[in-house]
């Protein structure tokens, strides 16, 4: 037992060393490709994927009324952007797709996003202009996620992931977004990435 525990050390080790040399392999662990999108944001600018296309991008489903993982979600996103500026990452987007696009008009986000430490607002694309059905599909096809309408309140549910998006329109990873946040990962993965399109 205490064989293995020392193994498991050396392995972390190992890979943190590694990590930090630059050595670090991405391994990707999903193949969805990003159904092409129309879409307007905070700004009212319109985005389209092609907009998107050509950077490694993070994207979250969130609504601006959620009283659950949205609060959260968005402030484990401003740590993540705050630990890429750190590492000096610059050619990345963060993508938020409204689950609730009847409420989140684009000063609705604009004005949801102002109240978060952000480090750079530049990099963030909140979305919103489309109908409730098309988010539903969009999440199912694009991302393998679940958006539904809760029949007995106000609330949408959705699924608490983070997902990783490579220049090629590809998800290519997901991470939870809520509790257990892996920012060291998604930094090392995005910087990646980043590398692999350069």
């Amino acid at each position: 037992m205490k064989k293995k525990s020392i193994m498991l050390i050396l392995i972390l080790v190992i890979s943190s060393v590694l990590t930090a040399c630059g050595s670090y392999k991405f391994e990707p662990s999903l193949n969805i490709e990003v159904q092409d999108f129309s879409m307007t944001n905070q700004q009212n600018e319109q985005v389209r994927l092609d907009d998107l296309k050509g950077k490694t991008w993070l994207a979250m489903f969130i609504f601006t009324n959620c009283t659950t993982v949205c609060p959260p979600m968005t402030f484990n996103m401003t740590e993540v952007q705050q630990a890429l500026e750190d590492k000096n990452v610059e050619d990345y987007e963060i993508v938020a797709f409204s689950v609730d696009p009847e409420v989140d008009k684009p000063e609705v986000l604009a004005d949801y996003l102002s109240k978060y430490n952000v480090v750079d607002q530049s990099k963030w694309q909140l979305l919103t202009g489309y109908e409730q059905k098309f988010i539903e599909q969009f999440a199912r096809q694009s991302f393998n996620s679940v958006v539904r309408n809760d029949p007995n309140s106000d609330q949408v549910i959705h699924m608490s992931r983070y997902y990783l998006v490579n220049a090629d329109g590809t998800v290519v990873k997901d991470y939870d977004g809520a509790t257990d946040v892996p920012v060291e990962t998604i930094v090392a993965d995005m910087k990646a990435l980043i590398k692999e399109s350069k």
